[in-house]
This record gives C-alpha cells, sequence and structure tokens, in this order.
C-alpha cells in the first residue's frame, strides 16, 4: 500500500511541474507593459476589429478597451466562429517588430466561444 501511494504522489508530482500555468491576459494588460511580456508566450484575449482581418499577409487586429495588438496567425489556423467584433483568446509569443515599432503576436492556437453559450 506504501508503495503505491509513494508512486501515485510521484506521478502526480512530476505532472505538476511539466505542466504550465497559464493566466488569460487581456490586451490592456498586455499593452500596458508589453515589455514584462516580451518574448513569452502569452494568452490572451480580445475583440476581433472591424475591417481588420488581412487574408493576404495573415494578421488581424485584436482590441481591448484602450489597445489593440496586431496577431499573426501565419503559424496556425483560423477556427470555425472566427468572425470580426467577436471575443477571441489567441495564444503566441509576443514580439516587437522592428522594422515598424508595433508589438504583435505571432499566434499558435486561436480560440473562439462557443456562440450558443452566450446566446440567450
Amino acid at each position: 500500500m506504501f508503495v503505491v501511494l509513494l508512486s501515485s504522489l510521484a506521478a502526480f508530482g512530476l505532472m505538476m511541474i511539466s505542466v504550465d500555468p497559464e493566466f488569460q491576459y487581456t490586451v490592456d494588460e498586455i499593452m500596458t507593459e508589453p515589455d514584462d511580456f516580451a518574448g513569452s508566450n502569452v494568452f490572451v484575449r480580445g475583440i476581433v476589429s472591424s475591417d481588420s482581418m488581412d487574408i493576404y499577409s495573415k494578421n488581424f487586429l485584436l482590441n481591448g478597451e484602450n489597445h489593440q495588438i496586431l496577431i499573426d496567425f501565419s503559424n496556425t489556423a483560423i477556427p470555425d466562429g472566427f468572425d470580426e467584433g467577436r471575443t477571441i483568446a489567441v495564444r503566441g509569443v509576443l514580439q516587437i517588430d522592428g522594422t515598424q515599432n508595433f508589438w504583435k503576436i505571432i499566434a499558435y492556437e486561436i480560440q473562439t466561444g462557443c456562440p450558443s453559450k452566450y446566446e440567450a
């Protein structure tokens, strides 16, 4: 019994070490102090800006209340339910574009919510 308990605790400990805690930020939280997140994986939510989707350059703007950030989706697919004006969540790496001097997220995952979940 002791060996089984010890094995279970060891497996749980290894699992907890290998799982990164994930916190979802808003666009405004990230863009208030973007240097704090530079080069890091971020999980951010915001509203897709109207008329910002550019299929050719594979980017769009994600809005917060006071800030916005460019999302580069060249490394991921756009999911079903994605639309301008909708709230989405993006996982990616925050980088500064040195040539243009603006912040962007190189996305590796984009999530939309289920529309029926929000309908009354």
